[in-house]
């Protein structure tokens, strides 16, 4: 168990935490979609320095890393451009699943801000998809060799070992998660906030390794398959979104007991009906469900979490009603032109030809 002044400087905010989860510390060190700083880095392009030496420095200094952060970022130049795609993959990764949701993942710095500062369900996926984003990229990052500390996944468990030969260039999980950990840290577990987001955090790479795949290719006479070329390949990103989607929808609120002669926070309490977990010491029940403290805003109307829901397109059959709070939509009919009766012609190209049709569009009212 890792155990410092850390608890997911990148991932985790580290918060001190009062009972009433009041502010962050103006001290604190952030990084990706759960951290204080606009997300200047979205979309970033590292600058050409390859040729430099040492030029991942900058990078890593860019990424406004806490000190023990910036030391890893810096001890491999592979860490730098994968923590980029990382941010930028699970950035648009939350955009893409509440795309049709009255919160639809926005990301400017003072929303994302202040609805860091509360425990909503909507911050614990936030932290579930950061830790999920670095765990996937950083795999990734290893099997296609832009590490130079990791290579390919080499610890197959496998039945049939005799009749399995492991090959292929796997996805280096194994390596990602405990580079994960170790960059997140852990914080005293008096932190009761810090505790619920570490736990959201590890939540995100479990849906990563609960998605590892294996992929084999057959060998032998006429295909005979008597020996297998297998390696472990991570699911697409966009199905551990759609997972962690669903626990979202489906995540339990917890609380904190206090101790009522001395006002202290004590353990976090389950929902009721639902039994903690036995060991380990830990307060967060025995889940592998997101878990939250406060209840979620409506988002409708412009304020200190998003911008509210006026102005907002919606598909009238579906969501109209939902994402527009009940103020009603407009409606504009515009023209568009497209290709259409589209047909393959001898040798070798689409010959198309172009319709216009008139479409309807639907916008919240204010």
């Amino acid at each position: 168990m890792l155990d410092g002044p850390l608890l997911a400087r990148w991932l985790s905010a580290s918060f001190a935490l009062t009972l009433l989860l009041a502010t962050l510390r103006p001290s604190a060190a952030y990084f990706g979609l759960t951290g204080s700083e606009p997300l200047t880095i979205l979309p970033l392009t590292l600058e050409p320095e390859a040729a430099a030496a040492k030029a991942h420095y900058k990078a890593c200094d860019r990424l406004k890393l806490e000190r023990k952060q910036r030391r890893m970022c810096r001890r491999d130049p592979g860490v730098a451009e994968t923590l980029v795609e990382a941010i930028s993959m699970s950035a648009l990764e939350c955009q893409y699943q509440f795309r049709f949701e009255r919160w639809n993942c926005t990301l400017e710095g003072r929303y994302r801000a202040s609805l860091l500062k509360r425990g909503f369900k909507e911050t614990a996926f936030l932290y579930a998809i950061s830790s999920a984003g670095l765990t996937h990229a950083l795999a990734k990052a290893c099997s296609a060799g832009r590490m130079e500390r990791c290579t390919c996944d080499e610890a197959p468990d496998l039945e049939n070992r005799e009749a399995w030969q492991w090959g292929g260039c796997g996805d280096n999980l194994k390596y990602s998660s405990k580079f994960v950990k170790e960059f997140l840290g852990r914080r005293s577990s008096k932190d009761l906030r810090a505790r619920v987001d570490f736990h959201n955090n590890l939540v995100g790479v479990k849906v990563i390794k609960a998605g590892v795949e294996t992929t084999c290719k057959c060998h032998g006479v006429s295909g005979s398959c008597t020996v297998r070329t297998c390696w472990r390949q991570l699911a697409p990103f966009h199905e551990v979104g759609k997972h962690l989607k669903h626990k979202y929808e489906t995540a339990l609120k917890v609380g904190s007991t206090t101790n009522e002669a001395t006002g202290e926070a004590g353990d976090i309490s389950p929902p009721r009906g639902r039994a903690p977990g036995t060991g380990g010491g830990d307060p967060l029940p025995r889940t592998p469900e997101l878990v939250h403290l406060d209840d979620s805003p409506s988002f409708c109307l412009a304020g200190r979490f998003s911008p509210g829901t006026a102005g907002r397109k919606c598909h009238r059959e579906k969501n109209c009603e939902s994402i527009c709070c009940g103020r009603g939509h407009n409606t504009q009919s515009r023209a568009v032109t497209r290709p259409c009766q589209c047909q393959v012609r001898w040798c070798c190209y689409v010959e198309c030809k172009q319709c216009t049709q008139r479409e309807e569009v639907y916008t919240c009212k204010g």
